[in-house]
This record gives structure tokens, sequence and C-alpha cells, in this order.
């Protein structure tokens, strides 16, 4: 059972929220990971990256999640990005055409540099 299990690991990286997203995003997880992002938002983080290369499977009550997500950090006016897409999970977010929705962004580096004053206090 271990090996279905979901996590949201929390790192931050200056004035980004970096959320490591592993196992199976379904009707059951996503609320965690709503519940995650409600927090950050409360405490004023509104610039999120979803790590998602360890998101083994998705389903439609997922998907739904990560576009209510999208939309409630936009309209708190944050941005959020997604890296590490397994080529499994970018079908499904095209197949949906959440992909058009979703900045997604080779990698974390270039993602967190993406971000409009992240690059400048990254330097000081």
């Amino acid at each position: 059972m271990t090996s279905t299990s979901f996590s949201v690991t929390i790192r931050q990286a200056g004035e980004v929220s970096l959320l490591d997203v592993t196992g199976r995003l379904t009707t059951f997880e996503s609320g965690a990971l709503r519940d995650c992002i409600s927090r950050l938002l409360k405490q004023g983080r509104k610039k999120i990256v979803l790590g998602l290369s360890g998101l083994q499977y998705l389903d439609s009550s997922g998907i739904g999640e990560l576009a209510r997500t999208y939309v409630s950090v936009v309209k708190q006016g944050g941005e959020m990005k997604v890296v590490g897409l397994s080529s499994k999970i970018e079908e499904i977010l095209k197949i949906t055409k959440l992909y058009q929705v979703l900045p997604e962004f080779p990698d974390e580096q270039t993602a967190l540099q993406s971000f409009p004053e992240s690059r400048d206090k990254s330097r000081s």
C-alpha cells in the first residue's frame, strides 16, 4: 500500500514555495493538496512551484484539483508553475487542455528564475 501513498513536501527558496508532490493524486488525496496550498496562501506565500516528478498517477479529480488550485493561487494575485512532468502526466495535461493553463518549466532552477523579483533577491 505504501507505493500508492500521496505526500506533499514543502521547501522554501526565498519567496517561492517548492512543493514536491509524490504518489497518486486522486479524489482522496486532492484535499491534502488543496489544504497545503490554502495554508501557503494564508501565510502570504503566493509564488508556488509544483514539482510533479514523483507524481505517479492523476485521475479526473486530481486534474480538477490542479485546475482549482491554479485558479485560487492566481485569484489571490499569485503564480503557480509546474516542473518535472513525466510523459504520462504531460499527456494527461495535454488531453485535458490544462497544459495550456499551467506554466511548465524544464527544471526547478528555470521555474525559480521565471518569478519576477526572485532573480534580484537571490543575488543579494
